[in-house]
């Protein structure tokens, strides 16, 4: 039979204080950016990405301004 050694019990160490957690949550700062990751198809983010570049918009920029249209259609 093999010799299994006992499990060492509490390697996790200390949970972390109160102060350090309070952060946890809180929201970014406005304007912060954060990522938004989706994937496309090839086709449309060529024919996305020329459309900003013809316009001088950032892919970026076009993003937001194709929500905006939507979310007011869809809000009106």
């Amino acid at each position: 039979m093999a010799n299994i050694p006992a499990p060492v019990k509490g390697t996790k160490g200390k949970p972390p204080s109160k102060a350090q957690t309070l952060d946890n949550l809180s929201r970014p700062e406005t304007g912060e950016l954060k990522p938004l990751n989706f994937k496309v198809a090839a086709e449309f983010h060529r024919a996305f990405k020329t459309f900003a570049a013809a316009h001088d918009l950032s892919m970026v920029q076009l993003l937001r301004e194709g929500f905006d249209l939507v979310k007011a259609k869809r809000d009106a």
